[in-house]
């Protein structure tokens, strides 16, 4: 029997349990409030839809079931690099059949080119050993009239010197050592016009320390 081998990503996030959304935000008051600024901001850039849209690093599915609500489409696909997590979504959500989840490498994934008409991927270019490539699937699987969803971490102060190495060193301790990529106000945006995305609109909150992106293929 051939065995599987780890990819870096997989290890680097081996620690993270497979409910950790949905109980953090369960048990913990600032993780509540923390997903809760996150979504509320985030749902503001999210259409309409009656198509396909993908949810890249998916987790538990917590926020692939809060897209689809908002949306309202057909499908949402979540993709995750770790199975463990895949499987609970899965049975956490096998009654919504609009809801799909599986394993997937969010630097090569495993879709038709122009298959969406939306991609999220909401905290993920922080843990990706190459975030060009991610955004160059995206750009790909995404259709021309298409939009996509990025969110990262500012590092401005308060996140990198007293959020994170607090958060890393308390209840956060299954993250540390996964945040690979760091982004100030002007890389990400950077970065996603590199790749032939139009800019949106650029949001940033929770004090600075998040900024979010909505881009479109030129």
């Amino acid at each position: 029997m051939k065995l599987k081998v780890e990819s870096k990503a997989e290890i680097l996030h081996r620690n993270v349990p497979p409910d950790w959304y949905q109980r953090g935000i369960k048990e913990n008051l600032g993780q509540r409030f923390w997903h809760s600024c996150r979504f509320s901001n985030i749902a503001k850039l999210i259409e309409d839809s009656d198509g396909k849209i993908l949810d890249i690093g998916c987790a538990d599915g917590t926020f692939t079931k809060l897209i689809l609500d908002r949306s309202k489409a057909t499908l949402v696909i979540g993709v995750d690099i770790l199975s463990s997590s895949v499987s609970y979504a899965r049975k956490r959500f096998f009654k919504n059949k609009r809801l799909k989840f599986q394993v997937a490498d969010a630097e090569k994934l495993p879709f038709k080119n122009n298959e969406f008409d939306a991609v999220f991927c909401l905290e993920v270019l922080e843990h990706v050993l190459s975030p060009g490539k991610v955004l160059q699937e995206v750009r790909r699987v995404l259709k021309k009239e298409g939009y996509a969803v990025f969110l990262v971490p500012t590092e401005n102060f308060l996140f990198k010197f007293i959020v994170w190495p607090v958060w890393e060193n308390t209840r956060g301790w299954v993250w540390k050592g996964t945040h690979v990529q760091h982004y100030d106000h002007a890389k990400l945006k950077k970065l996603i016009q590199k790749e032939d995305f139009d800019i949106l609109a650029e949001k940033p909150f929770l004090l600075g320390m998040l900024k979010a992106i909505k881009a479109r293929p030129k």
